[in-house]
């Protein structure tokens, strides 16, 4: 198709139920989707899948039993009904047949589950990517995917399933991705070397691509090289050596256009500071990972519920545990909010080390408190401590991996972050280095161009 009747464009992110990679792909979708382009996602998480659909986007699932039962969360009870539904019979032609190819994919082998994640080839071989028969599903499915949904190219966020999909079809590939995931960082855990080599999903990825009729690659970070490969962020906040053949894109985050600051601000005290309170998801499954976040709200109500101010907790469309309620006086909780905007009204961000907050709050020039729930989030914590423009706090982790964190040391930090004004100065400084490396309107340039001239 040609740039004058638009393109056919797929946006696909890591499969996780959490925001941070909408974040940044939704804002670079809706000015390509304002360019004449259209966008179709494939995000099947519940809580992206909502946001998704308020922002008006065709969300894709693969189709596959993992996705059937991920998607949705489901109980023993629910997974009984799935099973005699209308539309499983419709789908995969029957339970027996749902069951045989459910089996047939359960990852079986997986790295033992740590604190410290090395880089992404380690967070994979943790999720199940050490098993060919998993990784081979999913790469199936998400090449029916893409074959069904037929895009003229794959704009991809984190997705190894998806980059397999598109070499195999020969799609044009744009990466947009962290300096931490590029093959030429030093991953997650950049200030300090392994004792031994971490957990690896090579050996099985390669098995997978070799029958796929694809190279072998080196490490896991390699699939995220695409034919054009963009970096947010900056230089300056997230470096990578001169021999990266990257572009820097600058700050991407995402509000809705026309947003405005909601009424309940103006009943927020004016002689009290604001704390902006995103924990993140608290939990990722029933049973409790090392990824959960949980940690963040029960320090901070136990840290921060006498304290002469006003902490905002939004959750981001995700649900407070019960045993949390009801919340302090001084709690006020928003299913979701303006992310730009509650930056900008807040005095202090207190959140889990995503790389969207770390950048929302770089962007606004808002001081931070994090408290990382994983190695990723760690990474991002210590590029912002660095700059001066905020401070973490690790939880401790316990033999069966629950975390804990004391309230008087977080407490501390708060009040030391809000009344040191230099937190807030170096943030206002880092902002400016993000703003010169680009904004929202030059990636969907950079990826347009690239369409039209993709041998440039």
């Amino acid at each position: 198709m040609n740039a004058n009747n638009g393109y056919r464009l797929l946006f696909t992110t890591l499969p996780t139920n959490d925001l941070g990679l909408l974040t940044r792909s939704v804002p670079i979708a809706l000015a390509l989707r304002k360019r004449g382009h259209e966008v179709l996602f494939s995000s099947p998480g519940r809580a992206p899948s909502k946001l998704l659909s308020d922002a008006g986007f065709t969300n894709l699932r693969p189709r596959h039993p993992i996705y059937e039962i991920s998607s949705k969360a489901l109980n023993p009870k629910g997974f009984l009904k799935l099973l005699g539904s209308k539309k499983l019979m419709e789908r995969y032609g029957g339970r027996w047949r749902f069951l045989a190819k459910l089996l047939r994919a359960i990852p079986l082998r997986f790295a033992p589950t740590v604190p410290e994640i090395w880089s992404m080839d380690h967070m994979a071989a943790m999720t199940g990517l050490k098993n060919s028969n998993f990784i081979r599903a999913n790469c199936d499915a998400y090449m029916k995917l893409v074959e069904d949904a037929a895009p003229d190219a794959i704009v991809d966020f984190w997705n190894p399933f998806a980059c397999i999909a598109a070499r195999k079809l020969g799609i044009p590939l744009v990466t947009v991705n962290q300096a931490d995931a590029h093959p030429e960082s030093r991953g997650f855990i950049w200030w300090k070397e392994p004792s031994a080599a971490p957990p690896t999903t090579v050996p099985a990825m390669n098995k997978v691509r070799r029958k796929l009729g694809l190279g072998e690659i080196r490490k896991l970070e390699d699939l995220s090289i695409g034919d054009l490969t963009l970096i947010v962020g900056s230089p300056e906040t997230d470096t990578l050596p001169e021999s990266a053949d990257v572009t820097y894109v600058g700050p991407i985050l995402w509000q809705k256009e026309g947003e405005q600051a909601p009424d309940w601000f103006d009943r927020l005290p004016g002689d009290k500071p604001v704390v902006w309170l995103y924990p993140g998801n608290p939990r990722y499954s029933a049973g409790g990972s090392i990824w959960d976040s949980e940690v963040i709200i029960e320090a901070c109500i136990e840290a921060l519920r006498d304290q002469n101010l006003v902490v905002v907790l939004s959750m981001g469309y995700q649900l407070i545990p019960d045993k949390y309620l009801p919340l302090p006086n001084n709690f006020i909780h928003i299913e979701y909010v303006p992310g730009l905007i509650m930056a900008q009204r807040c005095d202090l961000m207190i959140h889990h080390g995503g790389y969207g907050s770390c950048q929302t709050g770089l962007f606004t020039g808002t001081p931070a408190v994090i408290i990382p729930t994983f190695s990723e989030r760690e990474s991002n914590a210590r590029r912002v401590a660095e700059a001066g423009a905020g401070e973490l706090l690790l939880p401790t982790f316990s033999r069966h991996g629950r975390k804990s964190l004391g309230p008087t040391a977080l407490r501390q930090l708060v009040l030391r972050v809000l009344h040191d004004d230099s937190y807030a100065e170096n943030a206002k400084r880092c902002s400016e280095y993000l703003k010169k490396a680009g904004d929202i309107e030059s990636t969907a340039s950079l990826i347009e161009n690239y369409l039209i001239h993709p041998s440039k």
